[in-house]
């Protein structure tokens, strides 16, 4: 019987070094994995509105039938930022197909320029897909004087395909909710998705 050679050094080494170039090899594509997945993430909610991120849709149908909804406005801002945030209404009723317009108000309570950037969502996360802004502030900066107040415009319709969808036919309230951060890392640390994607329409109102 034929005892085992001992591995000479130089070949254990080399082995060694293998199994650690295949050790980094696997974690930085676990790495770039993860990094790919926010953007994918993201594109998938915006093409099919999933987990209440809003579509970015065409000019209103016009109201079609009877059936209404309500939307809901709810206003957020993170610690960091020096803003009152807040709904011009709390809520408003319309139509299914019709466009509806409403503001939120932003003020600077500093006495410096501070600029800040918002996120949204929509609840029940279903209704994303049937929600379309036409006009948004989000995820664009605004920039605020000291003491400055600024109006901002979110112009939106629901749409009627609503009534087809068997998970959703029987919503009527809508709450859209906005979250005003420093930053964008901010609203990474947060948890909030950061990116949107292209949108439409300026948040300052003339």
């Amino acid at each position: 019987m034929k005892l085992a050679q001992p591995t000479p050094p130089e070949l254990l080494a080399r082995r060694n070094r293998r199994t650690l170039l295949a050790a980094f090899a696997f974690a930085g594509g676990m790495v770039g994995v993860s990094f790919a997945a926010v953007p994918l993430y993201d594109w998938f909610c915006r093409v099919t509105g999933f987990g209440g991120r809003p579509m970015i849709g065409a000019a209103a149908p016009g109201a079609a039938g009877d059936v209404t909804v309500t939307i809901r406005f709810v206003a957020a801002t993170h610690p960091s930022l020096p803003w009152r945030f807040v709904p011009q209404q709390s809520a408003m009723q319309l139509r299914l197909g019709e466009e509806g317009i409403a503001f939120y108000t932003a003020r600077n309570l500093s006495d410096r320029p501070v600029t800040g950037i918002s996120t949204y969502n929509v609840s029940p996360d279903i209704a994303g897909r049937y929600f379309h802004k036409t006009a948004c502030f989000c995820f664009e900066e605004q920039t605020l004087e000291p003491g400055q107040s600024v109006d901002m415009p979110l112009s939106f319709w629901v749409d009627p395909a609503m009534l087809q969808d068997a998970q959703a036919r029987e919503i009527r309230t809508i709450t859209v909710s906005y979250t005003f951060f420093r930053s964008l890392e901010d609203a990474a640390r947060s948890g909030a998705l950061a990116a949107a994607g292209p949108h439409v329409g300026r948040g300052n109102r003339p």
